[in-house]
């Protein structure tokens, strides 16, 4: 089954002083370019790239762009877009993260037939990373009611769906899942990810 594909550039990147995170420079390539690049591999689809207002269409030269629909509900407003912006299931990323890797997105992809939502284990706070993530259909209803309430946790719908998740001992086997999802969110997020770049052998 072929796959959507859509990356997240929503946000006012306040801790990077407003900086377009995606656009910033790691390993001598863009990383929404590295992040496109990769989604489009695994998928064979074109991605769209999601954006938090139309104040931001400049951040998407070059690529496919859609405003979120409900606009003002960060992350999880970004996600009900990508389900909501065409038929069947999406493959969702964040477009700040540099070190995603080819064998766990295809990993994903290839798991995520029985699941509404299908995504891997991680070391973070929420035990699992939804900017990494596969969504289906299904998904769209339970979001919108959240955000309706303004519950804007990333995982705060996932009570109501089918849910699947890598195990964190599986994600282990493509990577470091603190560095798998290590996400540009400051100067120093970007220092450290090109300290990881030169190290990545």
């Amino acid at each position: 089954m072929k796959l959507r594909a859509a990356i997240l550039a929503g946000g006012a990147a306040r801790r990077f002083g407003g900086k377009a995170k995606g656009h910033c420079i790691v390993g001598g390539t863009r990383i929404l370019d590295n992040v496109a690049e990769l989604v489009e591999t695994v998928t064979g689809s074109n991605p769209i790239l999601v954006l938090g207002s139309s104040a931001q269409t400049h951040l998407g030269k070059g690529y496919e762009t859609v405003v979120d629909t409900i606009p003002g509900k960060g992350t999880l407003g970004g996600i009900f877009t990508a389900v909501t912006d065409g038929d069947g299931p999406v493959l969702v990323v964040a477009w700040d993260m540099p070190f995603l890797s080819r064998n766990l997105l295809e990993r994903l992809c290839a798991g995520c037939n029985d699941h509404d939502v299908y995504l891997p284990a991680s070391s973070n706070r929420r035990g699992v990373e939804p900017l990494c993530a596969v969504y289906g259909p299904e998904c769209a209803a339970p979001i919108e009611d959240q955000l309706h309430s303004n519950d804007l946790r990333a995982v705060g719908f996932h009570g109501r769906v089918n849910l699947g998740i890598i195990p964190l001992e599986e994600v282990r086997e493509f990577g470091d899942p603190d560095r798998l999802f290590f996400n540009v969110n400051s100067d120093d997020d970007l220092k450290q990810a090109e300290k990881m770049w030169l190290r990545r052998e």
